[in-house]
């Protein structure tokens, strides 16, 4: 503690939330003020007057709230900071002040609220009768895949002959939907490709389109859904005029092994099924590991019920936030940063944030209490497994992973994973064929 004179207080406003009272003696209070006096006394201009050598009240007269201002800045930051190392508080955020300015021959006095971490006793997490799904990869789950792969490579061709459309053609329409007798621009194109049956327009469209011949045109009613989004035209019957104008079905390739000459790394059909069934393996594994890991969050969430702090949540969010503006850009979306659109994206993302943040401090405390850690060789060989997965240099890696300070979450994905394996070797599990 410092040589001034200064009480605190301390109290408990919530489980992660404490207030501080301080109470600072006019002494130490003046002091600053001289010193506030002395800093603005170096600076200022005054007619009449020496730079530096204008009389204190003179300067009172003119820069009083400036220098009562920088002398309750210092007072604050000197006496929070003390007192949170004296009182071992590890705040973690800016704190809120509350202060009423300073008063002649008083006692200076404010307030911080700080947000802390929660103390946590993690319970519930030993002996947990867990299931943990098997997936064997069936032929059949070959075949659908590479039916995906091979679809990638169709091919549109405009039917030959006079056949009406049916279901899984491509049709080509002009169309235009009229309500009373008036025509909506919204619901009117040219030259819409559509696939009958992919339930991509309002229900009971696409299945009136069965049948019709090029060149046709057609009256379509339909009734819009309760629900439709736009609430002007939702529960109307809205008449279309079709015009068809274009019939394309998709051709698939023959599966063979002139088919994989699509791609470099086959020598043939087998080789792609082959690699095909090892994706899926590992997939498998994917979504079993995710359930699994999902089963124990769900079981340690409702065994430790705790508040989390704020601070901790909207941190969180913010990630989430700029992770989505992120592949929005990518998709060719602008980023939109106003008020309302983050409003929009916090009131989405806030339970969830708050769910991962607690999760975290359960897995974190399970990891203090037996005494799992991460060693700075587990650290690095992970590190370098990651360099080599994106084929980059180990010490160049490194160095960016610690430009953006993310070395810390290199040691907490260890951590998480050795905790979930802990837990994992204490538990009950039943497998489950799939």
């Amino acid at each position: 503690m410092s040589e001034t004179t200064m009480v605190v207080k301390v109290e408990d406003v919530s489980p992660v939330k404490k207030k501080m009272l301080f109470d600072i003696s006019w002494l130490d209070v003046k002091k600053e003020l001289d010193t506030a006096y002395k800093n603005v006394g170096k600076k200022a201009k005054i007619k009449g007057f020496r730079q530096g050598k204008v009389p204190r009240d003179v300067l009172e007269s003119l820069y009083k709230e400036h220098a009562e201002d920088e002398a309750i800045s210092n007072l604050v930051n000197k006496y929070y900071w003390e007192a949170l190392k004296e009182n071992n508080i590890n705040a973690i955020a800016q704190p809120n002040i509350d202060q009423n300015g300073i008063e002649t021959e008083k006692n200076f006095t404010f307030t911080a609220v700080v947000e802390v971490e929660p103390i946590v006793e993690p319970t519930g997490y030993f002996g947990l009768e867990l299931e943990r799904d098997k997936y064997e990869v069936k032929d059949s789950d070959v075949d659908a895949r590479l039916d995906e792969v091979r679809d990638m490579f169709s091919t549109m061709e405009e039917v030959e002959g006079d056949r009406g459309v049916s279901e899984g053609d491509f049709v080509v329409i002009d169309f235009e939907g009229i309500l009373d007798g008036k025509s909506l621009k919204e619901m009117k194109a040219e030259n819409y490709l559509l696939e009958v049956g992919s339930k991509r327009f309002v229900p009971g469209f696409e299945e009136q389109l069965i049948g019709m011949k090029k060149s046709m045109t057609e009256q379509v009613r339909i009734t819009l859904p309760d629900d439709y989004h736009a609430k002007n035209l939702a529960g109307k019957e809205v008449v279309f005029s079709v015009t068809l104008k274009n019939i394309k079905e998709k051709k698939l390739p023959e599966l063979n092994d002139e088919f994989t000459k699509n791609f470099d790394r086959y020598e043939s059909l087998d080789d792609l099924k082959m690699d095909i069934k090892k994706t899926l393996e590992e997939e498998n594994i994917a979504k079993s590991n995710s359930a699994f890991k999902g089963q124990i969050i769900d079981k340690l969430l409702q065994s430790n019920q705790f508040e989390v702090p704020q601070a901790f949540v909207n941190r969180q969010v913010s990630y989430m936030i700029e992770d989505t503006q992120k592949r929005l850009a990518m998709h060719g979306m602008k980023r939109d940063e106003t008020p309302e659109r983050y409003k929009e994206f916090y009131d989405h993302y806030k339970d969830e944030a708050a769910k991962m943040v607690r999760t975290s401090l359960i897995l974190k405390n399970i990891g203090e209490k037996e005494s799992i850690s991460v060693s700075d060789q587990e650290i690095e060989d992970k590190i370098r497994e990651l360099a080599q997965l994106r084929g980059q240099n180990y010490d160049s890696f490194k160095e960016s992973l610690e430009a953006g300070n993310m070395i810390e979450d290199i040691k907490n994905e260890i951590l998480t994973t050795k905790v979930f394996g802990f837990i994992e070797d204490k538990a009950k599990v039943a497998i489950i064929d799939k």
